[in-house]
C-alpha cells in the first residue's frame, strides 16, 4: 500500500453510496444491511482525482468560442460481427471505454474472444487480459472459435501496475479487460472486487484509454438485479454500457446498449450461441417466430421496435375459469400491472367479464418488451384466449392502448408494416392515426397488397376481428 494516512469508510455495496459511519439502511437506494467497511489510502485518492474523472488533453484551461471549434471525424473501427458494430454505434471508436455486463455463463468473455481474432486477422494489435481464467482455458475456448494471428497477445494477470506497463510496452491498439472485479491496484487497501478497488480501477484504465488512444473493453460481474456490481459511478465513467440478455440456458442471446456516447441507446444485437462460438442473427424476426404453434388460440404476432429495427413477436395469452376466489395472473416477457390494466380495459370498455378467470400472458422466446405499441397485440390474444376463437395466423396488431379504450398511434408504423409484409403477412391491425398516413403514401410502395385495418378504439379491433 501507499504511503499516507489511512481512512475507514463505509460504502454500499449496492449503488455505492459512501459513509463516514456504518447504516442499516443506505440513504440512496434503500436496501438494508448493505454498507461494508473498507479501509481507503487518502494518497491514493488524491492521485486519483476526484473519483476517476477524465484525463487532461493538454489543451489550455482558458474557455474558447464553441462555434470555432473544429469537429474531426473519428474513423471507427470495425469488429467483422455487423450486429456488435451496430450496437456500438457503428464501431471501436479510438480511445473509448467500453463495460459489458452479463450474467455468468451468458457469453461475454466469447464474444470479445470472438472481436480479440476478427480485429487480429485485420492486422489489429489486440491485448486480451485474463485475471479469471488460465492460459490454458484460454486457449481452450480460443481453438473452438479458430485460428488466431500473432497479432492476438494474451496475459493472465490482475496487478494493474503490471498490467499498465505491458499496455504502454506492447501498444495495443485494443485491448480487452476480463474482468474488472478481479483487478487490482496496489494503491487502494481494499480487496479485489470491493467498491473502492472497481472504481479505482476504472480510473486507471480511463486514463490509459484517454491518454494512448487505446480502445478498452472491461467486462463486469453483474448483481442478482441483472446491474453491474460495484459503485454506479462505474457507468458514468465509462463511453459505453452493453448488457448481455437472455436465458444463459437458451440458445440466442441480445446485446443492448443502455449508455453509448458514440450511437443510439436503443440498438440491439441478436445472436445464437452455437459450439463454434456466437453467431449474428440476421433476421432477428423470422427467428423470434419459429415454432409458433398452428390453430392455437390467445395466440397473435405483434411488432416492436428496437432502435431502428422492427422486431416481430409473438405473445400468447391463457385464460381460464379461476377455482379460486381470487384469480391467478402472470406475465411474462412484459410488465404485470400493464397487463392488468389492460384486462381492466376489457372489461370496463367492451364488457369482457375476466374478473373471475386465471390469465397468464407470455412473450415468447424469452424477450422483454416494455414498448406500449405491444398493447393490442395483449389485448386481442387475451380476448382470443377468453373466446377460444383462433385468429388468423397471417396477421399482425401493434398499437398502444388507452384507459378509454382508444387506441394511440405508434412511432414508425411504416416500418412495422414493412417488415410484416417481408415476413409474409397479409393483414394489419394499426391505429387509425397511422392507417391514414400509411394510405397516404401507399402509392407505388408495395403495400396494396396487405389489408390495413385501422381502429380507433378497442372494440373497433373486435368488431372487425371476432
Amino acid at each position: 500500500m501507499a504511503k499516507g494516512k489511512t481512512a475507514t469508510i463505509f460504502f454500499c455495496q449496492n449503488c455505492g453510496h459512501e459513509s463516514t459511519k456504518w447504516m442499516g439502511q443506505c440513504p440512496a437506494c434503500k436496501e438494508w444491511n448493505t454498507f461494508v467497511e473498507e479501509t481507503v489510502s487518502k494518497s491514493a485518492a488524491k492521485a486519483s482525482g476526484s473519483g476517476g474523472g477524465r484525463v487532461s488533453s493538454g489543451q489550455s484551461a482558458d474557455p474558447c468560442v464553441l462555434a470555432q471549434v473544429m469537429i474531426q471525424e473519428e474513423s471507427k473501427l470495425l469488429t467483422g460481427i455487423g450486429e456488435l458494430d451496430r450496437v456500438l454505434g457503428g464501431g471501436i471508436v479510438q480511445g473509448s471505454l467500453t463495460l459489458v455486463g452479463g450474467d455468468p455463463g451468458i457469453g461475454k468473455s466469447t464474444l470479445l474472444l470472438q472481436v480479440c481474432r476478427n480485429l487480429a486477422q485485420s492486422n489489429h494489435r489486440v491485448l486480451y487480459i485474463s485475471g479469471e481464467e488460465s492460459r490454458v482455458q484460454i486457449k481452450m475456448r480460443a481453438d473452438r472459435i479458430g485460428d488466431f494471428t500473432d497479432q492476438m497477445l494474451l496475459l493472465c494477470e490482475t496487478n494493474l501496475e503490471d498490467i499498465e506497463e505491458v499496455i504502454r510496452r506492447e501498444k495495443p491498439e485494443v485491448v480487452v479487460i476480463d474482468s474488472i472485479q478481479t483487478m487490482f491496484n496496489d494503491n487502494v487497501s481494499a480487496a479485489p472486487g470491493s467498491v473502492s478497488q472497481v472504481r479505482e480501477s476504472t480510473g486507471v484504465l480511463l486514463q490509459l484509454a484517454k491518454g494512448l488512444g487505446v480502445s478498452v473493453f472491461i467486462v463486469g460481474h453483474v448483481t442478482k438485479e441483472g446491474t453491474v456490481a460495484g459503485p454506479r459511478v462505474l457507468e458514468h465513467m465509462v463511453d459505453t454500457v452493453l448488457y448481455f440478455e437472455g436465458d444463459r440456458y437458451a440458445s440466442y442471446r441480445i446485446l443492448r446498449s443502455v449508455k453509448n456516447r458514440f450511437g443510439s441507446t436503443n440498438e440491439i444485437g441478436v445472436f445464437e450461441m452455437r459450439e463454434q462460438g456466437l453467431t449474428e442473427v440476421v433476421n432477428a424476426s423470422e427467428y423470434m417466430l419459429t415454432g409458433r404453434p398452428e390453430n392455437a388460440s390467445g395466440s397473435v404476432v405483434a411488432c416492436t421496435m428496437e432502435g431502428t429495427r422492427p422486431l416481430l413477436i409473438e405473445i400468447q395469452a391463457l385464460v381460464c375459469h379461476s377455482n379460486f376466489g381470487i384469480p391467478r395472473r402472470q406475465a411474462t416477457g412484459t410488465d404485470f400491472n400493464r397487463v392488468n390494466l389492460l384486462m381492466a380495459v376489457l372489461e370496463k370498455r367492451s364488457g369482457v367479464q375476466l374478473a373471475g378467470c386465471d390469465a397468464y400472458v407470455n412473450i415468447t422466446g424469452g424477450m422483454k418488451i416494455m414498448e406500449p405499441a405491444i398493447d393490442l397485440g395483449i389485448v386481442l390474444s387475451i380476448l382470443s384466449s377468453f373466446r377460444n376463437q383462433v385468429l388468423n395466423p397471417k396477421l399482425i396488431a401493434f398499437g398502444e392502448v388507452g384507459l378509454s379504450g382508444e387506441v394511440r398511434g405508434v412511432s414508425m408504423a411504416k416500418q412495422r408494416v414493412a417488415e410484416a409484409q417481408k415476413m409474409g403477412f397479409e393483414i394489419c391491425v394499426l391505429p387509425w392515426v397511422n392507417a391514414k398516413d400509411i394510405a397516404r403514401g401507399s402509392a407505388g410502395d408495395g403495400k396494396d397488397n396487405m389489408q390495413i385495418i385501422g381502429v380507433k378504439t378497442v372494440q373497433d379491433a373486435i368488431d372487425s376481428l371476432f
